[in-house]
């Protein structure tokens, strides 16, 4: 048996030593042209993102929470709007509501898939509702189609945050081409990541695709002249470059990151833990293995003894995030539970049966 000490929570190795070499030649080539911003890396970059998603734009910016705010922004979100968010989100979600000055309404989700349901989102809405934000958690896609047909016919935008669900679906379709915009992070642990921060929107709309490159280019579009107060996130050529070498590997490794999940959950058999629910109509591209139980603190500390890596996604709500203290947030009881329950087991690309084994065994033994 692998000694559990060699069991990290996450690791990059399965995927990065068999690119090394293309990795190498492709900073090299950004190095020796000596464009690093807003060049021919990052058009072909989003040209091959927004193909691979079916959308018809991609924009590349500084990060996943720069896509939510600067699609927010370009979506006329502005002070005292509402927007809906799910209440088991990671904070960015709810920050990008309040960098526009937009006022975060939770919603619980689903408490098999953790997702957002249509009921959930439809039953929030009020008439200061402008926009709904479904988060695809984990690597599976929201009620996306339901939610962004009742949001079309109500007049509510949809910006879909798609930070953990690289090559997920509804329905066969891409998450992140059914609202306004889709939203991604290619912070280097994702199933698509660049070698430090990035992000993109994905839009079929070109007037807003554009209005959020303006926004994101300093309100420009024209060097030195700005049209609107807009800010300073582009995705940089070198990033750009290293995704351009990862993405037509993504679906191999949403594939091999299925193989880990496949065996955990046939074999992980112990009746204080609960496994993940998959939902109907999606695929699941398995960002993240997570695990609920009881007693989570306990077995967390039985795994870590074991030298094996896990986390917590996430284990203070927003609601009860000093952040928000002052913005009167309601203690849904879902988003509790799953912050005092929840724990995500290691899952990486590469991750050997030796390991996999151990982690079962030491799960089924607490």
């Amino acid at each position: 048996m692998v000694h559990s000490e060699q069991i990290p929570f996450a690791s990059l190795d399965g995927m990065h030593g068999e690119i090394r070499e293309e990795m190498l030649d492709a900073f090299l080539r950004v190095y020796d042209r000596g464009q690093f911003i807003l060049g021919d890396e990052c058009k072909r970059f989003e040209r091959e993102f927004a193909d691979y998603c079916g959308s018809s734009f991609a924009v590349g910016v500084a990060s996943g929470l720069d896509a939510l705010t600067l699609a927010l922004r370009a979506l006329n979100i502005s002070s005292g709007d509402e927007v809906i968010v799910p209440s088991n989100t990671f904070v960015a979600t709810a920050l990008a509501v309040s960098a526009v000055g937009g006022r975060v309404v939770l919603v619980d989700p689903d408490p098999k898939t953790l997702n957002m349901t249509c009921q959930g989102f439809r039953s929030a809405i009020t008439k200061s509702t402008k926009a709904v934000i479904p988060v695809h958690l984990y690597g599976q896609a929201a009620e996306i189609a339901e939610i962004a047909r009742v949001a079309k016919g109500q007049g509510i935008a949809v910006v879909e945050d798609c930070a953990q669900a690289h090559g997920a679906t509804y329905d066969g379709k891409h998450v992140g081409t059914f609202g306004d915009a889709g939203c991604f992070s290619f912070y280097p642990g994702k199933n698509l990541g660049a070698l430090g921060d990035g992000g993109a929107v994905i839009t079929n709309d070109r007037l807003l695709g554009e209005k959020i490159r303006e926004l994101a280019n300093y309100g420009s579009v024209e060097k030195y002249h700005h049209n609107v107060k807009g800010t300073n996130s582009r995705l940089d050529e070198l990033q750009a470059a290293f995704l351009r070498i990862k993405l037509p590997h993504l679906n191999e490794y949403c594939e091999d990151r299925a193989r880990v999940a496949q065996r955990y959950l046939a074999e992980i058999k112990n009746e204080k833990v609960i496994l993940p629910t998959i939902g109907s109509r999606r695929n699941h591209v398995w960002h993240i293995f997570s695990i609920f139980c009881e007693a989570r603190d306990a077995l967390r500390s039985h795994l870590e003894k074991r030298g094996i890596g896990v986390n917590c996604h996430y284990p203070i709500s927003i609601a009860n995030q000093r952040a928000y203290e002052k913005d009167g947030l309601p203690q849904l009881p879902l988003a509790n539970q799953i912050a005092a329950r929840e724990l995500s087991l290691p899952l990486y690309v590469g991750m050997t049966e030796e390991a996999i084994t151990t982690v079962v065994e030491a799960v089924n033994a607490f």
